[in-house]
């Protein structure tokens, strides 16, 4: 690289000043007080701005259900 186009280590560090981390942000959710991602679904009760948007336990029970059955083909 020539000299006249090297960039400088402030201009490199300028430019290099909009690439820091952010930590997430939370919100409490109004049915189960548990955080949770704003803007969100709450993945503990299910639900977003009062309504229930995701049978949680119906998926629970899905999930349980594909580990024994998962079990029981590992056993044979």
């Amino acid at each position: 690289m020539v000299v006249r186009m090297r960039a400088t280590k402030s201009h490199r560090n300028n430019r290099r000043s909009h690439f820091k981390l952010v930590a997430p942000r939370f919100s409490i959710c109004d049915s189960c007080q548990k955080p949770r991602h704003s803007h969100s679904v709450c993945p503990h009760c299910g639900k977003y701005r009062g309504r229930v948007i995701v049978d949680v336990q119906a998926k629970i029970d899905k999930k349980l259900k594909k580990q024994k059955e998962k079990e029981k083909t590992g056993k044979k």
